[in-house]
């Protein structure tokens, strides 16, 4: 199968999955608020956002373990909302990989084409399981019980049990979880290749923004069962609708105040104690309207001798993370700041230490106004 390009508009992607003003109640408690959205053949979606947020709930409703209790859900045209899970064209793989340790790996892998009617031959069984071995990195670990694998070779068996079967959807719950940093990079970089060579549409549910970013064409931002933003990770770092989505994706530094004056798509925002700072906009926003000023950590720079327009603070604390140091700095008045300096640019400047007089600064343009969430 050949995959769509990753870099093609999801909206110029024929929709294999659509939500049509799906809603999900637990008595009182409304988890999905009328979803109402579609997803591309062959993109890998992700759905972001903190516990409790609905995207589980999303994902399930999906998957068919979960009916709406009101709206629709479609799957490649077909209206499938009361169609139960093992008839739809999905695979999940889930956060504990849910293996029989009681069967080989091949015996797990080729569980569910065993469960088919009719039966297919076991060497058409044989040469799929070898096949699904082989996408996932596994050739010759057929033989072994589950247990004798590691956690990572035991996500790959995860994967390859739920691809074996060729779904048109792979639905991922939270999969890399329970893996080290190290492993769960190396994991995301096998995912992504693997969601390129089958040309499969993998829809994952995440709350670890930097997995979200690094590994999906398009980011779902969810709050309360609704969908705050979506769009590529790019859009939403960078154009942020709100404070909730600016918060949630990525790190970033908040000055409150209110708007006022406007320029253009410029603004300027003035702070309780009466400092103004100039910032861009991408919504429109009246003049007086209560904003924060966002500024990410990478776009503030930390110097020893004052600039034009810059703030003095003190040093509170240096983390250094191999490419980037880490500190945070103190304002008077307006509070703790997050920089995030880069190793060639600290290494030009020097470095600071805890109890440190410096001084921070940022362009204008670096700055972003929000509205409150």
């Amino acid at each position: 199968m050949q995959s769509l390009s990753a870099s093609a508009d999801p909206a110029e992607r024929p929709l294999i999955a659509q939500f049509r003003a799906a809603t999900k109640r637990y008595g009182d408690v409304l988890a999905a608020d009328a979803l109402d959205f579609g997803i591309g053949s062959g993109e890998f979606l992700s759905f972001l956002g903190p516990s409790g947020c609905g995207k589980t709930t999303a994902l399930r409703m999906l998957a068919g373990f979960e009916t709406p209790t009101s709206g629709d859900i479609y799957l490649d045209g077909e209206r499938v909302t009361e169609v139960p899970a093992y008839l739809r064209p999905v695979n999940m793989v889930f956060q504990h990989y849910a293996l029989f340790p009681h069967l080989t790996v091949a015996d797990n892998i080729g569980y569910g084409l065993m469960q088919r009617r009719p039966r297919p031959a076991r060497a058409e069984v044989a040469r799929k399981v070898d096949r699904a071995l082989e996408m996932v990195r596994l050739s010759g670990f057929g033989p072994r019980r589950i247990w004798e694998m590691s956690g990572g070779q035991q996500q790959r068996v995860a994967l390859a049990r739920a691809i074996v079967n060729e779904p048109k959807i792979l639905l991922l719950d939270e999969p890399l979880a329970a893996l080290d940093r190290k492993l769960r990079r190396e994991m995301q970089i096998e995912l992504q290749t693997l969601q390129r060579q089958l040309g499969i549409t993998f829809v994952l549910v995440t709350h670890d923004q930097e997995e979200a970013l690094s590994m999906s064409d398009r980011i779902c931002i969810m709050r309360a069962g609704r969908i705050v933003q979506s769009g590529s990770p790019n859009a939403l770092y960078d154009h942020p609708i709100n404070r909730y989505v600016a918060d949630f994706v990525g790190k970033s530094n908040f000055l409150n105040g209110r708007l006022a004056s406007l320029s253009g798509k410029n603004g300027q925002v003035e702070t309780a104690s009466g400092q103004r700072f100039t910032g861009r906009m991408h919504t429109e926003l009246a003049q007086g309207t209560p904003v924060s000023l966002s500024i990410r950590p990478e776009q503030i720079g930390l110097a020893h001798m004052a600039q034009d327009g810059a703030l003095p603070v003190t040093v509170i604390n240096r983390i250094f993370l191999g490419e980037h140091t880490e500190y945070l700095v103190r304002h008077a008045v307006l509070g703790d700041l997050l920089v995030l300096v880069a190793r060639q640019a600290e290494a030009n400047e020097g470095s600071f230490a805890p109890g440190d007089a410096a001084h921070v600064h940022w362009a204008p343009q670096a700055a972003l106004i929000l509205p409150e969430d």
